[in-house]
């Protein structure tokens, strides 16, 4: 192919109807797909998305210029190339050499690497929040500049500028892209990315109005991002919320800082990349949500470093696996009405090992745990193994929970889960939560907690998918966790049709099978006399 033109065969695309915008993230990746080449996806993610990001600032520079621009023709001290006119209305400012036209001009020319490259760095010099964030390496040998030049040009055919909501627009296809680098790389590359439904379900029950959010291992930002996105759908303002993560792969790191740039985002993830438990950016921080995806059993997590460590309330975890050392630390970083939200392996809900069984029985009799949910397999990209929500809930006894919300005293109870029936096959190898199955579970929380604001219905237990059950239930189980041992098996259906009618029904549909097999049997007999075999 000659360029990304060809590929699409579309002209410039204008990403205003949100409709169609699937149509157009998969347009994309499968255009962009066939330019990979020779570059594995490890090394193509930061080609396309650092191009992505540069585009997308570059639009709303020239959006914002135009405007300006407009404004000078009655104002001649108006200057559009006054950096106070972009930064004031929180737009980046793009120096001249870093413009995605100048860029777009020179695509073919064996000097695009080093052009981007230059661009990249000049961006970061003009935005100090951008310092050493951005990706570079666009003119090392091993990139072929060819497809380089065509990457630009497909990217080129995307306007990300000037549109309502823009950041909006750009942070689906940003995701959408972090997505399927994910499925692409398999576990190295889904170590960024948590599945969107699991995101949106997590801050669907948290429901984080207002206040201090945290993830001590942000990934990509995916969580902020939704959370983000749940104030703003519910009246609220952005930044009713303040953000606060840690990540300890640098790479990554700076992909969050990207990703939430471009949807206006302030957050604290700490000055650099640092590992959690060890190097702890947020010391003091008492979050109201606590939201997470840490990495499942981890092994070699540096336990013997941390004897002792104040986090431990609940027993010292074992140094062969991290689960419970995250699930202390997010306890630990809890103000005195604070909730977390988190995903662990289904292990941690019955291990009885290396002291995980008592630091479990010691969580659940301090009135901690508040849920569990069971979610279906096949939902993550980095792993196939069986994972389960965990809520848990600082203050459960003045029946006051998020912000402030008046909800019901639910102390001495654990609400159970089972959501493993739920969802739907999107490919042959991962489901997803239609919006409808979150509904369902997070509307199940919301009632349990009596919710007024939610709008949930009063809560009642349903058999095989949900059951509040008193910690006596729970100590009766040696205070293993699984949903499957609370909720118990679903009732089951009345028959619409009358027994006896069932039956004879049945049996003159066998009959009718019967004579037609007959029927086929003796026309075989009669094909092979008529061939005289």
């Amino acid at each position: 192919m000659a360029n990304g033109h060809a590929s699409l065969g579309l002209g410039p695309i204008h990403l205003y109807s949100v409709a169609s915008l699937d149509t157009i993230e998969k347009t994309l990746w499968s255009s962009a797909d066939k330019l990979r080449g020779h570059l594995d996806a490890a090394e193509y993610k930061h080609v396309v998305l650092g191009l992505v990001f540069l585009k997308y600032i570059s639009d709303a520079f020239q959006a914002r210029y135009e405007a300006i621009a407009e404004e000078a023709k009655d104002d001649p001290g108006i200057d559009p190339e006054d950096r106070d006119e972009y930064t004031a209305e929180g737009v980046f400012w793009v120096p001249k050499e870093a413009r995605w036209e100048g860029l777009k001009k020179k695509a073919k020319d064996p000097s695009i690497g080093t052009l981007i490259d230059g661009a990249m760095s000049a961006i970061e010099r003009e935005n100090p929040s951008l310092k050493d964030v951005l990706p570079k390496g666009f003119a090392r040998p091993s990139l072929d500049k060819r497809r380089l030049g065509e990457i630009v040009d497909l990217i080129s055919d995307v306007g990300f500028g000037g549109t309502a909501g823009g950041p909006d627009v750009l942070g689906r296809v940003y995701e959408y892209f972090l997505g399927k680098f994910a499925s692409a790389e398999g576990k190295l590359g889904g170590e960024f990315y948590t599945p969107e439904p699991v995101v949106k379900l997590l801050v669907d029950m948290l429901a984080p109005y207002k206040g201090r959010i945290y993830d001590p291992c942000c990934g990509s930002g995916g969580m902020f991002v939704q959370s983000e996105g749940f104030v703003e759908a519910h009246g609220g303002r952005l930044g009713d919320v303040s953000v606060y993560g840690q990540e300890s792969n640098p790479t990554t790191w700076k992909l969050a800082k990207m990703n939430l740039a471009i949807r206006g985002i302030e957050a604290d993830l700490g000055g650099m990349a640092a590992d959690t438990f060890h190097r702890d950016l947020h010391p003091d921080l008492r979050a109201d949500y606590v939201l997470a995806n840490p990495p499942f059993n981890i092994s070699d997590w540096g336990a013997a470093r941390l004897e002792g460590d104040r986090r431990w309330t609940y027993g010292t975890p074992p140094a062969s696996n991290a689960n419970y050392a995250w699930v202390q630390h997010m306890a630990h970083h809890l103000a005195p009405n604070g909730v977390a939200g988190f995903v662990l392996a289904n292990g941690s809900l019955s291990t009885m090992s290396s002291g995980e069984g008592e630091i479990r029985q010691r969580l659940v009799e301090a009135n901690l745990i508040d849920c569990i949910v069971a979610l279906p397999t096949q939902l993550f990209y980095t792993t196939q193994i069986p994972v389960t929500l965990w809520f848990l809930a600082k203050n459960k006894a003045n029946g006051t929970g998020q912000a402030g919300r008046k909800l019901r005293d639910r102390t001495g109870e654990v609400l159970f889960i089972d959501a493993r029936e739920l969802g739907r096959m999107e490919d042959r190898t991962h489901r997803t939560l239609d919006p409808e199955d979150r509904a369902k579970i997070a509307g199940t929380y919301h009632a349990w907690r009596g919710d007024a604001e939610s709008g949930a219905a009063a809560y009642a237990d349903v058999p095989g998918f949900c059951k509040a059950a008193p910690l006596a239930a729970v100590k009766e189980h040696r205070f293993v966790l699984t949903p499957g041992r609370y909720v118990g098996a679903p009732e089951a259906e009345e028959p619409d049709e009358p027994y006896a009618e069932a039956v004879a029904r049945l049996a003159t549909e066998v009959r009718d099978h019967l004579d037609r097999a007959d029927e086929l049997d003796a026309a075989v007999r009669g094909a092979l006399d008529r061939i005289g075999a």
